[in-house]
């Protein structure tokens, strides 16, 4: 029987206390779990973050593996987002990790690189993790170091999703995918002008939306460890903004700062702010779910082919863990069992087992989850190489990039004074 669930207590610690706590050397026998008992029952902690409704489809996938493994048992334990990665770092400082855990890009590399993941290569390649099913790009995201540092649990790229309702009451020509970015801003602008709502949500501090346009100029955010991008680049896409955001194609900076800081049931598409949000696709069942009007979802401007199969994130096996043969087999049965697939449905992205995904987009009743399972089909035959997992520091360039972005927005500083301010930011972050 396994144990009941319970969301940790958030905790708010310095974010400089808990660099150093996780930059303390770690034991590598340091238990993860419980030792095996004589009559070789093991219980595995499994630790990841989510609202209720994760923790529920979570916790089902578990109890369905124990069914079919009754000597493997589950210490789970979940929390909202917020506080996570401070607790996480807690854990491994202390060498008391858990046996799984859930993480995403932004600190992958990070844990890899400071010994604190499994690398399940050797899992991989010996068929115990089976991956072939999964895009290639998804795998490659996970790679560290050429060292598999986690399970991508769901694909992503990226969506521009519009109020297509909207749209269609003011005759307004719906977007396309391929529009360059200075058509879509000129759309925005019309359509800005024909329904009295901002065209579109202004994206200059997101920065996938930087980084796509950054691969179609012949460019990366980073190369290796090192940022792939000029000041003079940051500084052309601010002034790209700056004018749309002169031409009022965009919302005023209040409400773009309300956009850059709320959660997805609150994107400006969403609360009627803006005809356009910039997201991840898979979060387009959650937006479609908080409105009455019909939501669509195409790729981002430009060319399509330099988006990516990204994952939204990844489980990771601690590698000071006694149990890593058995929590690889966790891994691999809730990524390729159809059961489990059909429990989990695309609540981490859309399952990285393509045919789990067709099981799963054949199987639902949501229209939104069905359109973004076919959208990403769709983009994914047209698909480049996806650039490799962030190094360690992205969280804080993210962060500095809306820092820097709404600087400009609200004119406080120019487009070449913002990127000033970002770039160094993001250098000195990236080499902490």
């Amino acid at each position: 029987m396994t144990t009941a669930s319970h969301p940790l207590p958030r905790r708010r610690l310095l974010r400089g206390l808990v660099a150093g706590m996780l930059a303390l050397p770690l034991a590598l026998g340091a238990c993860g779990g419980e030792e095996s008992s004589d009559d070789g029952k093991v219980e595995l902690s499994f630790f990841w973050w989510g609202a209720e409704a994760r923790a529920q489809l979570t916790e089902q996938a578990l109890a369905l593996y124990t069914t079919k493994h009754p000597e493997v048992t589950f210490k789970k334990t979940w929390q909202a987002n917020q506080g996570y990665f401070d607790k996480l770092a807690t854990l491994t400082a202390g060498n008391d990790a858990p046996d799984i855990f859930q993480i995403d890009d932004n600190y992958l590399a990070e844990y890899a690189t400071r010994n604190v993941t499994q690398d399940l290569s050797d899992y991989q390649k010996s068929g115990k993790i089976d991956t072939s099913k999964f895009p290639q790009g998804l795998v490659t995201y996970a790679t560290v170091d050429g060292k598999l540092a986690g399970v991508p649990f769901g694909e992503n790229t990226q969506g521009l999703v519009f109020n297509k309702t909207k749209l269609e009451a003011a005759k307004v020509p719906l977007p396309t995918t391929g529009q360059s970015w200075e058509e879509h801003i000129a759309w925005a602008k019309d359509a800005a002008a024909k329904t009295g709502v901002a065209g579109t949500q202004d994206p200059s501090a997101d920065y996938k939306a930087f980084w796509v346009w950054l691969r179609q100029n012949g460019k990366e955010f980073y190369n290796g460890s090192q940022l792939g991008f000029t000041q003079a680049d940051v500084q052309a896409w601010f002034e790209l903004w700056k004018g749309a955001r002169d031409a009022k194609a965009t919302p005023t900076p209040d409400v773009i700062h309300e956009g850059n800081a709320t959660d997805v049931s609150k994107q400006l598409v969403v609360t009627g702010k803006a005809l356009t949000s910039w997201v991840w696709a898979n979060q387009m069942p959650e937006l479609q779910k908080n409105t009455k009007d019909a939501l669509e979802v195409i790729a981002y401007p430009g060319d399509s082919t330099k988006q990516w199969p990204r994952a939204s994130m990844y489980f990771s096996v601690y590698k000071g863990s006694e149990h890593k043969d058995v929590a690889a087999d966790v891994l691999n049965f809730l990524v390729n069992d159809p059961e489990a697939g059909k429990i989990l449905g695309t609540d981490r992205g859309l399952p990285s087992n393509t045919e789990i995904r067709a099981q799963v987009a054949a199987s639902t009743e949501n229209p939104s989850m069905k359109q973004t399972i076919e959208m990403v089909k769709e983009l994914g035959k047209t698909f480049g190489p996806g650039p490799a997992v962030p190094p360690k520091g992205h969280s804080t360039v993210r962060s500095e990039l809306i820092k820097a972005a709404e600087e400009a927005q609200y004119g406080r500083a120019t487009p070449a004074k913002a990127a000033e301010q970002f770039f160094a930011a993001a250098q000195a972050a990236i080499s902490r």
